[in-house]
């Protein structure tokens, strides 16, 4: 079964694995006030468990450096997962470093954004993504 065909009706679904609480207050507070419906969890691995589960998710927001696995673990495991293998992925970031960059796209992330980032520009990228994928 693909991800298209586990797509509820009504809002779109975001996960967003963020460790820092203010970092995670400014992107819940965009984004649900952008209509989304999130999933926060604050760590690698709550990222993963919630990936390997059967809740729809539209695309992911993984922070690159969070306790547990990284962000680009976390995607690394969530491609292997073949309900999880298109799910559009931003890889966020306060490190922004060439070789990360190199990696997550490698990995197949859709962005790669550093912090700190515009809030307009994030959720104007969040929507392009999404349009294009739906």
């Amino acid at each position: 079964m693909s991800e298209a065909t586990l797509r509820p009706a009504g809002s779109l679904r975001l996960l967003v694995a963020e460790d820092e609480p203010h970092i995670r207050r400014i992107l819940t507070t965009l984004l649900e006030s952008s209509g989304f419906q999130l999933t926060v969890v604050t760590s690698g691995d709550q990222a993963l468990e919630e990936l390997r589960g059967d809740e729809f998710f539209d695309l992911a927001l993984l922070d690159l450096l969070m306790p547990g696995r990284t962000g680009l673990q976390v995607l690394q495991e969530a491609r292997a997962l073949p309900h999880r293998a298109n799910l559009p992925v931003i890889i966020l970031t306060a490190k922004g470093q060439d070789v990360d960059r190199r990696k997550a796209f490698e990995l197949g992330a859709a962005d790669f954004i550093t912090k700190p980032f515009s809030p307009k520009k994030l959720l104007g990228r969040v929507d392009q993504l999404l349009t294009r994928e739906g």
